[in-house]
């Protein structure tokens, strides 16, 4: 149960028969999952995960075109070393295949990806990655597919993902969902502002009206207009402290996709944005 504190820091090409004219196959349709309704669900964005007794915040859901269905949340939620070990390039990890507890679902998920494993497999010499690229996916068990929807809880959205990372002054929100939060379910949602990308735009400086605290790791961080920039992944010391750094996510699905989960996709909630007012 920890915020890692930042110290300082196919379609397939079909050839005719001799004689006919080249054609292709069209591209197969991919089917979305079926979800429950907003008001049904008991797993969404914002629900407790457990991974080897770490409790962390889930932030979307995703999918990958094979049927199957992810929550995602930090890959340090699954670290085996302090909550000081943050470069995910040498870092301690739990494998993959571990069993996580997911608040809401009748059946534990299985960690597939660890974006610290994929780094430490690929060698991984960007430092930016390496402090900053911390994200991890839990496949859901079948039977709770049908018990998940995609919707931010309080805000709605996303309405799809950020790409452009975010500038000074920027409206943001979060819902955490740490249990050191005992239950009061009003200090979940959050508001605040961005300070900024930093890091060749792998993390964002955010505060909010309470910062990010020890098990809302992994929080799914919103613009102003409804879409998913990053992932809360640490609560600074210094140089601005109490505030919260947010990988970005579409770095860090870029990064997925290109090792491991090809055809990774966040997917858009079913309730419209609300605001950030």
């Amino acid at each position: 149960m920890r915020l890692r504190p930042l110290i300082a820091t196919s379609v397939v090409a079909v050839l005719a028969a001799a004689g006919a004219s080249a054609s292709a196959a069209p591209a197969p349709v991919q089917k979305r999952p079926a979800f429950a309704s907003a008001a049904t669900a008991t797993v969404t964005p914002g629900v407790q995960t457990v991974t080897g007794g770490s409790q962390c915040t889930a932030n979307f859901v995703f999918t990958d075109g094979t049927g199957a269905v992810y929550l995602g949340q930090s890959a340090h939620c699954a670290g085996t070393g302090g909550a000081t070990e943050t470069d995910g390039c040498i870092a301690g990890s739990l494998p993959l295949g571990t069993r996580v507890e997911i608040d809401g679902a009748s059946q534990p998920g299985t960690l597939v990806y660890s974006s610290w494993l994929a780094m430490q497999a690929a060698k991984e010499k960007d430092a930016n990655a390496c402090a900053y690229n911390d994200f991890a996916l839990v496949r859901l068990d079948p039977s709770d597919i049908g018990r998940t929807n995609p919707s931010v809880p309080v805000f709605g959205g996303p309405v799809g993902l950020d790409t452009d990372g975010t500038s000074v002054g920027e409206q943001v929100v979060t819902y955490g969902n740490s249990s050191l939060r005992f239950g009061l379910e009003s200090t979940s949602p959050k508001r605040g502002v961005s300070l900024g990308d930093a890091f060749g735009g792998w993390t964002h400086t955010v505060y909010t009206v309470t910062p990010g605290i020890p098990g809302d790791s992994g929080s799914g961080v919103l613009d102003a207009a409804g879409r998913a920039i990053g992932t809360l992944s640490t609560v600074a010391v210094l140089p601005y402290p109490a505030s919260n750094g947010v990988s970005d996510l579409a770095r860090q699905i870029a990064y997925a996709r290109g090792h491991g989960v090809p055809g990774l996709t966040l997917v858009p909630g079913t309730e419209a944005f609300a605001g950030v007012l």
